[in-house]
Parts: structure tokens; sequence; C-alpha cells
């Protein structure tokens, strides 16, 4: 490579940066609103929410599919964890 070409080429990435430097620069922050916090009930929670529910019935409820929730560990140890919104849209008659 001559010395001409390496000059030429400092030249024009010189060029570029003074481009950069002149430019506005980028906004930093989320690029979207935030995502809402899911609040999650274990079944003995759902049952002090809601008065007079009983547990086995939230885990009927779980099982039949009419409430969505996750598991969490394995075994007898595991959790049921339903959110706390769907649990309140079944027994008011909303959706989610």
């Amino acid at each position: 490579m001559t010395n001409e070409k390496k000059e030429e080429i400092i030249a024009a990435m010189t060029g570029l940066l003074e481009q950069l430097s002149n430019s506005e620069p980028p906004k930093i922050g989320p690029s979207h609103a935030p995502e809402p916090v899911v609040e999650m009930l274990t079944i003995k929670e759902c049952t002090d929410v809601i008065k007079g529910l009983n547990e086995y019935t939230v885990r009927q409820l779980v099982l039949r599919k009419e409430l969505p929730s996750i598991r969490t560990g394995q075994g007898k140890r595991g959790k049921m964890l339903v959110p706390k919104a769907a649990l309140m849209a079944y027994f008011t008659g909303g959706k989610l």
C-alpha cells in the first residue's frame, strides 16, 4: 500500500469521525414501555385473596386448565403459581 493510499484512507476516516462528532448523540433509555409485572400467587395465597375458596378447588381449576398456571420445582416440594389477574378475572367473570 502506498503512502498516498494510506493518506487517502486516513482523510476519509477523519471525515467520518467529524460527521459523527457533529451529529446528535443517541438517546439512551428504553426503546419501548416497560413490561407490566405479573403477580403470581401460590395455591394458598389464592385462597387468601378469594375468601371462602378452598385449595382443592384451585387445584382442580388448574388441572382442568380453567386457570393458567406454572409449576416451579419438582415433586412434592414443587409449587403451582397462578397469575393473580387470571384468578380475579375468573371469579369476577372478566377476561384476561
